[in-house]
């Protein structure tokens, strides 16, 4: 049976947004996810939850990048290291470590997108668990990250 946290749920069914459910054999990393589902990791979108003093920050980028926190300082002046993984599971309680969907808006954190992603035609992000992705094409990640902040902070991996 293929599941998606409750918070994800609620938002398509109060967005309206189309989406597609994919299953796939289970994987703990974006990279792993990307290869177990056969989709290209630049469609992989990868959802690190970040912190500083002033609070969460979900920075969204390519599974087939990492993020360079030298170059995201520079872009939105916020000095961010990675969450503490007992702080990121009250954070997005709905959701398993590792399997983040880049909505952090919905969990009370801020969103920073990379914008190489909204060069594809269609992404697949986390449904909450490691085993299950959301299929969205442009326009619908577009409308999903819309309160997002944008800047270009990553890096070949």
């Amino acid at each position: 049976m293929m599941a998606i946290a409750m918070t994800l749920e609620h938002y398509f069914q109060r967005t309206g947004l189309p989406y597609e459910l994919v299953a796939h054999p289970y994987a703990d990393t974006s990279l792993a996810v990307a290869e177990q589902a056969h989709i290209p990791a630049d469609k992989m979108v990868k959802s690190v939850i970040l912190e500083d003093e002033a609070g969460y920050v979900v920075a969204v980028c390519p599974a087939s990048k990492k993020i360079s926190l030298g170059r995201l300082y520079h872009q939105i002046n916020r000095r961010l290291r990675m969450a503490d993984e007992s702080e990121i599971s009250d954070l997005i309680g709905d959701c398993v470590l590792g399997a983040v969907p880049p909505l952090g808006d919905l969990y009370g954190a801020e969103i920073v997108l990379d914008d190489s992603l909204l060069d594809e035609s269609d992404v697949y992000i986390e449904a909450g668990d490691h085993e299950e992705l959301i299929h969205l094409d442009a326009d619908s990640f577009e409308q999903m990250m819309k309160h997002a902040e944008h800047a270009s902070f990553c890096i070949p991996a």
